[in-house]
C-alpha cells in the first residue's frame, strides 16, 4: 500500500521526506522488520523502540512512525512524527487490513474474572446459531473452527489486526474476545469498531502493572468510554464497580443482575454439581455450569446475544446445551466417591467464587480440600489474601507452587502464610512440589468431599526459572484416580 494512503488515516505531526514508497509491511517490532516495511516506534513497559530505529533501518524500512526523530538519522527515511505511536500503530494496521473490525460484529469482554467464559460461551452459542464466528481469549484464538495458540489474553496489535482479516476472508460475523487492562493501556485495541462491550466485575489484580486499583479500574473504564454510539455497553450493578463502567459510555447502557432490577434478571432456584437451576427474565433454565459467579457468567451470555438481536427463546435453549470452559470448574469424578474440580481462579475474589459455589452445593455434607499457590513475578500483595481466603472457605488447606517463574517457590508460599493466622495454620500443609500436594490431597479425601485445585485451570505448563515444563492440573489427577 502506497504510504500516502496510509498518512490519510493517522494525525500527523510532521512529515519528512516527499517519497511515497509502497509499504510491505508494519512493524513494531525490529526484529521482525524487511524491505519495504513501516517501521512503527513504541514505547512499551520495558522497551522503548525508538532505540531500536536505527536497526529497523539497516534491515530495509522505508518509513518510521515516532515521537521524535532520533538525533544523527534525518534524512535515512521517512520519518512520521505523531504524538501517540502505540494508539496509531492500531489505525494503522486497520487501514492496512482493509479495515476488517468494520466488517464484523466485535464484542469485547473486559473485567477481573469471567472474561474467558463469557468471550467462549459466546462464540460457541453463535457457532451453534449457524454462525461463523471468531474467539480471541487467553485459553485458545478460533478462526470459526481452527484453533490457534494464544500467547495473551489480548493479542499485540500486528497479530490482533491479522486474525480479524482472516477472519473476515473465511466469511465470520462475529467476533468474541477478552480484552486485558493491559491491552487497553497499551494502545493494543486501537484501530478496533467494537459493536459492544461487557463488564463482569473487578477486584485486586495486576497491580504489580497497575500499581493501584484505581489505575486498573481506569483502564476498564476507558473500553467502555470509548465505545461508539451504535454499540451497547452491557455491565453487572451487583459489582461495585459496575456502574462505573456506563458514567461516560455513549453506547446503549443494559445490566444484568442477580440481587437488583436489570435489564436481564436472573435467580438461581436450585444447583448441583452437575448443573443449576436458574430463571432468567421470567424463563427457567437448566444449566450445565455451578456457582454463583457462573450464573453470573451466563448472564451477560444471555444479554450479549440479545443486544445483538437475538431472540430470547433461542437464546435460552442454546444456553442449556453449552457446557463450562475447559479449567472453569472443571469436575473430575473419583472412583472413591469425591469430586475433584481444576479452576483457573487466580485472584482472591476468583477463589472465593469457586469456594462459594462448592458450599452452594455441599450444604455442608462434605469437607472442601484446596490446593493453591499463586504466581511469581506478579502482584505480591495478593498473596496473603488468597491464602486466607482459602483458609476461610476449605477445611484444609495446601499452598503448593504455581507458575513461579522467577522467583523462589518456597519464598512466595511464606508470602501466603504470612496472611494467616495460629487457627488457619492448624489446618495448612506446605508441600512446594505441586504433584505431591495433589496426591496428598487425594489421600485426604472421603467419600463425599471436594478437592479444589486451583489457580492454573486450563494452563498444562509450570514456568520454573524462564523454562515451561509439561504440567496439567487435570492430567495428574486423572493418572492418581487410575491407580487408586
Amino acid at each position: 500500500m502506497e504510504l500516502k494512503k496510509l498518512i490519510r488515516e493517522i494525525g500527523v505531526a510532521e512529515v519528512t521526506g516527499s517519497d511515497n514508497p509502497d509499504i510491505q509491511h508494519i512493524q513494531s517490532d525490529s526484529r521482525k522488520v524487511g524491505a519495504g516495511s513501516l517501521f512503527v516506534a513504541v514505547k512499551g513497559v520495558q522497551v522503548d523502540g525508538h532505540q531500536y530505529i536505527a536497526s529497523a533501518l539497516e534491515k530495509g524500512a522505508v518509513a518510521v512512525v515516532c515521537e521524535k526523530i532520533p538525533d544523527g538519522l534525518e534524512g535515512k527515511a521517512i520519518f512520521l512524527v505523531v504524538k501517540d505511536p502505540a494508539e496509531v500503530l492500531g489505525r494503522l494496521l486497520s487501514a492496512w487490513y482493509g479495515h476488517p473490525s468494520e466488517k464484523l460484529k466485535l464484542v469485547g469482554v473486559t473485567g477481573t474474572n469471567g472474561k474467558t467464559t463469557i468471550a467462549t460461551l459466546l462464540y460457541e452459542m453463535f457457532r451453534k446459531m449457524g454462525h461463523k464466528a471468531g474467539l480471541l481469549s487467553t485459553v485458545c484464538n478460533y478462526i470459526d473452527g481452527e484453533a490457534l495458540p494464544t500467547e495473551y489474553t489480548t493479542p499485540d496489535p500486528v497479530t490482533l489486526h491479522s486474525l480479524l482479516a482472516r477472519m473476515v476472508e473465511v466469511g465470520c460475523e462475529y467476533v468474541f474476545m477478552e480484552v486485558s487492562s493491559h491491552a487497553v493501556g497499551q494502545k493494543r485495541i486501537s484501530g478496533l469498531s467494537f459493536d459492544g462491550g461487557i463488564f463482569t466485575n473487578l477486584t485486586r489484580d495486576h497491580l504489580d502493572y497497575h500499581q493501584t486499583v484505581e489505575n486498573y479500574l481506569k483502564a476498564k473504564k476507558t473500553f467502555f468510554d470509548n465505545l461508539p454510539v451504535s454499540a451497547f455497553a452491557l455491565t453487572n450493578p451487583d459489582n461495585k464497580n459496575g456502574l462505573v463502567m456506563l458514567q461516560n459510555t455513549v453506547a446503549e447502557k443494559l445490566t444484568y443482575s442477580l440481587r437488583t432490577m436489570a435489564d436481564f434478571k436472573g435467580k438461581i432456584l436450585e444447583s448441583h454439581f452437575d448443573g443449576t437451576e436458574l430463571v432468567i427474565n421470567g424463563r427457567e433454565v437448566l444449566v450445565h455450569f455451578v456457582g454463583r459467579f457462573n450464573a453470573y457468567n451466563l448472564l451477560a451470555v444471555y444479554g450479549a446475544a440479545v443486544a445483538l438481536g437475538k431472540e430470547p427463546e433461542e437464546v435460552l435453549i442454546v444456553l442449556s446445551t453449552l457446557r463450562p470452559v475447559s479449567g472453569r470448574f472443571e469436575t473430575i469424578p473419583s472412583p472413591k466417591g469425591y469430586t475433584a474440580i481444576v479452576d483457573y481462579a487466580h485472584t482472591p475474589d476468583a477463589l472465593v467464587n469457586v469456594l462459594k459455589g462448592i458450599h452452594e452445593v455441599l450444604e455442608g455434607k462434605g469437607r472442601i480440600i484446596t490446593v493453591v499457590g499463586a504466581g511469581g513475578n506478579r502482584d505480591k500483595g495478593k498473596r496473603p489474601i488468597m491464602a486466607k481466603e482459602a483458609a476461610r472457605l476449605s477445611d484444609q488447606v495446601i499452598l503448593t507452587s504455581d507458575n513461579p517463574r522467577n522467583e523462589d517457590p518456597d519464598m512466595i508460599i511464606q508470602d501466603m502464610v504470612a496472611g494467616l493466622s495460629k487457627d488457619d495454620l492448624e489446618r495448612m500443609l506446605c508441600i512446594t512440589d505441586r504433584t505431591q500436594a495433589i496426591k496428598t490431597a487425594t489421600m485426604l479425601a472421603k467419600k463425599g468431599d471436594v478437592i479444589l485445585v486451583a489457580g492454573k485451570g486450563h494452563e498444562d505448563y509450570q514456568e520454573i526459572k524462564g523454562v515451561k515444563h509439561h504440567f496439567d492440573d487435570r492430567e495428574k489427577l486423572r493418572e492418581i484416580f487410575a491407580t487408586q
